[in-house]
């Protein structure tokens, strides 16, 4: 009972100060994360505290689950697809990259460490944080630089896992680059496949659900009905979540309600700002366990820090190194693809059912009109990517800001965590692992918002912006006028329209709450044709869509 009371005064405190870290942010204007880390920091170092350690498997599969899963639901799924490219590319061949250029480095600096060591810390630290995503963009930078980042943040963890679970082996075992590679074709395609149909189905039966709180809890269990069988299966359960996350984001607007959507949103809030506050209060209270155990294996700290600092002075390296290639990369592309889009234009002008057309040297007939539809809404959507590359290059400055947001955090911490105890020198790696997640987040994170300023990447243009909502505005005036027309005639109508302030606040009647539901539902099929599209922002589309859910509830509760 004492031991449950004390668990139960030290989750209070910790609520506490999750929540005095977020108020305090705002004024200080340095993001929640970080302020915890530190007071998690300084409260370790007081002598009363006792030595925390928390088992990386309540980190691992416990908290990052639903944690990504609900930043795969905010993901617009569009712009995801968009920069698949760019965003595998940071989540793969980074990962490699950075794990073998610190392993090979480390190896040759620490003796006894063996290249197998050497790699498992290399895994380790090459996973980056979403805190980072959160930092940007309260900074007002483009938008695509936080989808590359927060896309890196989802996926790069199963890459970084698969890698180390390998050097783990190879500490015991023979392990060949071969087996590495099919691994991790099977981790994420058993995910995959795992998420996607945690993901329908989840949207199937919370379809059918009206009470709202019902909804939210059914959701609550999606990341680990996803994430588990996943890794009972041999997949990636961090994986399965994302993908499960991104199926339900894309969704929700067809199979949930608005009181729904409306209460996922709110709660799933609540259970970040808690649950990614816990993780970072954790990395700093765990700072004396970690020094402790370095100390009882006869490690040196100081030796320690000078590891420390060269590994994270090598995971800025090898990230501007692997940045730098893409930026070209993606230069040549938006060039080519600008070549491309008169020609995608003049094709889409070609498309006649009945008559040969010629593109590129290829012919094609379409005879089916419904399929020379959906031929040309493929070249409008390619188009439409097209654009969207050219309107939001990433340059060096967009470039420098993706390099210097690469920060480390709870991922980095859990997976030192898991290494086996009979690891060589396993506390040392723990503890360069910690020093390296803690100083990027304080040292990058604490610096991104001076950073951004210097560099000064492209930012949102407010007048396309403003022109992008009005257009949405007047296509949703069309669809509303479209269903006003069928009730132009009803007598309660015109009554209605005709009330003065004061009578205002009587309710509805019945058949004006039908007509202005009908209207609500015409509005949102065209912004969700308009989502189809790719021609508008993804930050439009979703405020629009939140205000017609907003408008939708307001009139059902002055109904009931």
């Amino acid at each position: 009972m004492h031991s449950g009371l004390e668990f139960l005064v030290v989750g209070v405190v910790a609520l506490v100060a999750i929540a005095v870290a977020s108020m305090l942010s705002d004024r200080i204007r340095v993001a929640a994360p970080l302020v915890l880390v530190v007071v998690g920091l300084l409260v370790s170092l007081v002598p009363a505290v006792p030595r925390v350690e928390v088992d990386p498997e309540w980190i691992l599969a416990g908290i990052l689950p639903p944690l990504l899963f609900s930043s795969a639901v905010s993901m617009p799924a569009m712009d995801f697809r968009r920069d698949f490219g760019v965003i595998s590319g940071l989540s793969v061949l980074l990962v490699v990259a950075s794990t073998a250029v610190i392993g090979v480095v480390l190896h040759l600096l620490v003796p006894g460490l063996g290249l197998a060591g050497g790699f498992a810390l290399g895994a380790i630290l090459s996973p980056t944080d979403a805190v980072a995503t959160s930092i940007v963009r309260r900074l007002g930078v483009a938008p695509r630089i936080t989808t590359v980042l927060d896309g890196e943040s989802l996926l790069n963890d199963a890459t970084a896992l698969v890698v180390l679970r390998a050097a783990i082996a190879a500490t015991a075992v023979s392990v060949s680059v071969g087996g590495v590679f099919a691994d991790f074709a099977i981790a994420v395609v058993v995910a995959v496949v795992v998420g996607l149909v945690v993901g329908k189905i989840g949207l199937i039966v919370r379809a059918r659900v009206r009470q709202a709180p019902v909804s939210t809890v059914l959701s609550f269990v999606l990341p680990f009905a996803a994430s588990v069988p996943a890794e009972q299966l041999g997949g990636s359960g961090l994986v399965a979540a994302v993908v499960a996350g991104l199926v339900t984001g894309q969704g929700a607007i067809k199979y949930l309600s608005p009181q729904n959507r409306l209460a996922d949103r709110q709660n799933w809030r609540t259970v970040e700002l808690v649950l990614e506050g816990a993780i970072f209060l954790i990395m700093g209270l765990e700072l004396t366990t970690v020094v402790a155990d370095l100390r009882d294996d006869g490690g040196s700290v100081l030796r320690g820090v000078g590891l420390a600092a060269l590994a994270l002075a090598l995971t800025i390296l090898v990230r501007a190194a692997f940045v730098t290639p893409l930026i070209g990369i993606q230069s040549r592309y938006a060039r080519r693809s600008e070549n491309l889009r008169p020609q995608l234009e003049g094709m889409g002008e070609k498309v006649v059912v009945g008559e040969s057309f010629e593109f590129r040297g290829r012919t094609g007939k379409f005879d089916d009109p419904e399929r020379a539809e959906r031929f040309r809404n493929r070249l409008q959507l390619k188009i439409a990517d097209i654009d969207y590359l050219l309107a939001e290059p990433i340059k060096v400055r967009e470039g420098a800001v993706i390099v210097w947001a690469g920060m480390r955090g709870a991922v980095t911490l859990a997976a030192a965590q898991t290494l086996p105890e009979d690891m060589p020198l396993r506390s040392l790696l723990v503890f360069v692992a910690f020093l390296v997640a803690s100083a990027s987040l304080l040292i990058q994170g604490g610096t991104l918002a001076w950073f951004v300023r210097l560099v000064r990447p492209s930012a949102p243009d407010p007048e396309e912006l403003a022109a992008e909502r009005h257009e949405l505005e007047a296509r949703m005036r069309v669809a509303g006028i479209e269903v006003m027309e069928r009730y132009r005639t009803h007598p309660l109508i015109a009554e209605f329209l005709e009330r003065t302030a004061d009578e205002a606040q009587r309710p509805d009647p019945a058949d004006f709450r039908r007509l202005r539901l009908e209207m609500i539902e015409a509005q949102r099929e065209t912004l969700i044709i308009a989502r189809g599209e790719g021609v508008f922002a993804a930050s439009a589309l979703t405020v629009a869509l939140e205000n017609l859910d907003a408008e939708q509830i307001s009139i059902e509760l002055r109904g009931d």
